[in-house]
């Protein structure tokens, strides 16, 4: 356990990321979804990350208020990613302490986050099931 307070997102991070844009309709987005099992994809508009876009975003679409009427299915379908995205989003740099990561997904309670070098560039995304490996891998040390 104690090779896990040492440990970085730099030695357990996914790297090859599949990115969005802004533009990308739901449709197509939910699709991807389903073809690649994930939870979420960083947003990305000339190479900069802005924004994160998650299967949550998809459902806050169809969520009943007394004010909003739902309007069909694929009328809610053809808004774009740049609509329903999170643009304020979490994110560490590879050098973050893997501790670090598991404290910030506990109490904000999300599933993975975004991986930015020093020039903001993207190189990674860490996920609940990279920290689970990370744990399992350090406490057979």
């Amino acid at each position: 356990m104690y090779k896990f307070l040492e440990a970085t997102v730099d030695g357990y991070m996914t790297r090859n990321v599949r990115t969005v844009k802004r533009d990308l309709d739901m449709l197509a987005l939910s699709e991807m979804f389903e073809r690649d099992d994930f939870n979420s994809y960083p947003v990305e508009d000339d190479g900069q990350v802005v924004g994160i876009v998650t299967k949550f975003d998809i459902l806050k679409c169809f969520a009943f208020t007394p004010t909003q009427m739902v309007p069909r299915y694929l009328d809610l379908m053809n808004r774009k990613v740049g609509d329903v995205m999170t643009p304020e989003f979490i994110y560490v740099s590879p050098d973050t302490r893997l501790t670090r990561v598991l404290q910030i997904m506990v109490e904000h309670r999300i599933r993975s986050i975004i991986v930015l070098d020093s020039t903001q560039k993207l190189v990674g995304i860490i996920a609940r099931e990279d920290v689970i490996a990370a744990l399992k891998a350090t406490a057979r040390d």
